[in-house]
């Protein structure tokens, strides 16, 4: 077997890193999913709720549920979640700047639960699911829109 010389060392190390370059110039497109989710995570208005929020999770499943749960610092958790197929409407009040997300549903089928409360755990259902959200433009607003058509079309086709 014939030695590798400095020359064709440094000609394959050039050679694997083009293309490793090159696969990385190619942004493939984010899921559905994954795009609401980072999306309503990177512009979550914590200041709605003013100082008492220590904690917010919103995760939107590969099953085709949006679950959104906020933990207060007294201890107090506040769950809401519904399936995606059953979203009929999407609104967006306020400004660029500060503003809320309603996300509809068809009917009751929002699944509201509260732990931890001074009044006691409630459980309940709604029609709908606001997020406030802060220092979001107007294109990705359209872009969440989209993708939640998508995603919302997706799974009414599974049913």
């Amino acid at each position: 077997m014939k030695k590798f010389t400095l020359y064709s060392k440094k000609y394959i190390f050039s050679y694997g890193l083009a293309l490793v370059l090159t696969f990385l110039a190619f942004h493939l497109p984010e899921e559905p999913n994954a795009f609401i989710q980072n999306t309503l995570t990177h512009f979550y208005n914590n200041d709605a709720e003013g100082k008492v929020l220590k904690k917010v999770e919103i995760n939107i499943t590969n099953s085709g549920f949006c679950r959104y749960r906020k933990t207060f610092i007294s201890g107090k958790q506040e769950y809401f979640a519904f399936n995606l197929s059953r979203l009929k409407a999407i609104d967006y009040y306020g400004t660029t700047s500060n503003g809320e997300l309603y996300l509809r549903t068809q009917k009751d089928d929002v699944i509201v639960q509260t732990r931890n409360d001074n009044n006691g755990d409630v459980d309940s259902m709604g029609t709908c699911l606001v997020i406030p959200l802060k220092n979001i433009d107007e294109n990705l607003l359209n872009s969440l829109s989209e993708n939640f058509k998508k995603i919302n079309e997706n799974f009414a086709v599974v049913k």
